[in-house]
């Protein structure tokens, strides 16, 4: 587990296939690895990826084949920058949201202009996580927890104060750009719960429409 606050810039420094999958190199930065061993848990980008190799100046992870497929990682090269966040411990501070690593979806970026010292972000999230984006919520987005601050479909705008902006690689964010997501855990845990019962029946059975809210009288007609 995760907070979405990121601890350091890093930089992917090598990407190498093996037999179907990846294996990559990510140099650290200011990212202290004292007390990472093989095995642990590191947050690339809001991807969480298991240490294999601690070469000293960074870490190699493996890439699996679901990763490159429902994330960005397989947009990333040599030099790319990327966001990194340490596990969870019982001692650190929650100064985010729980996050677990596991990307949901891609995004775009579609707008960027400044608001003060801030930068407003309008970002479209694939139409199957729309419901689950929440006016002032929180998402994750490439590993940072953010507050949603509009949402009008599958659309959803952030506004980043300058602190973010230059901790994280969301300065470099243009229209285009595309980003891992990561809906609030909170809110899936939710959709199972009302399902009750249903949710041991097929997808098509189980999913929460607008009458089976009506029915279980969470709607009024």
């Amino acid at each position: 587990m995760f907070t979405g606050i990121i601890e350091a810039i890093g930089t992917i420094r090598a990407i190498t296939p093996k037999s179907g999958d990846v294996r990559v190199l990510v140099e650290t930065g200011k990212l202290d690895l004292a007390d990472v061993k093989l095995g642990d848990s590191i947050a690339v980008n809001g991807t969480c990826l298991t240490v294999v190799e601690l070469p000293g100046n960074g870490f190699w992870a493996d890439v699996s084949r679901e990763t490159l497929a429902h994330t960005i990682f397989s947009e990333l090269k040599a030099g790319s920058p990327v966001n990194l966040e340490k596990a969870l411990t019982p001692s650190s501070r929650l100064g985010g949201h729980l996050v677990s690593g596991h990307v949901d979806g891609v995004g775009e970026v579609i707008a960027r202009e400044d608001n003060a010292r801030a930068v407003q972000f309008r970002i479209r999230a694939p139409r199957e996580l729309a419901k689950y984006i929440a006016l002032k919520g929180s998402i994750t987005v490439d590993g940072t927890s953010l507050t949603v601050n509009g949402v009008e479909g599958a659309e959803f705008e952030l506004t980043i104060v300058p602190h973010t902006l230059a901790e994280t690689i969301m300065i470099d964010y243009r229209p285009g750009r595309r980003v891992n997501l990561e809906v609030d855990l909170l809110a899936r845990y939710l959709e199972r719960l009302l399902l009750g019962d249903k949710a041991s029946e097929s997808p098509a059975a189980g999913s929460i429409t607008e009458g089976f809210l009506a029915e279980h009288g969470y709607l009024k007609h």
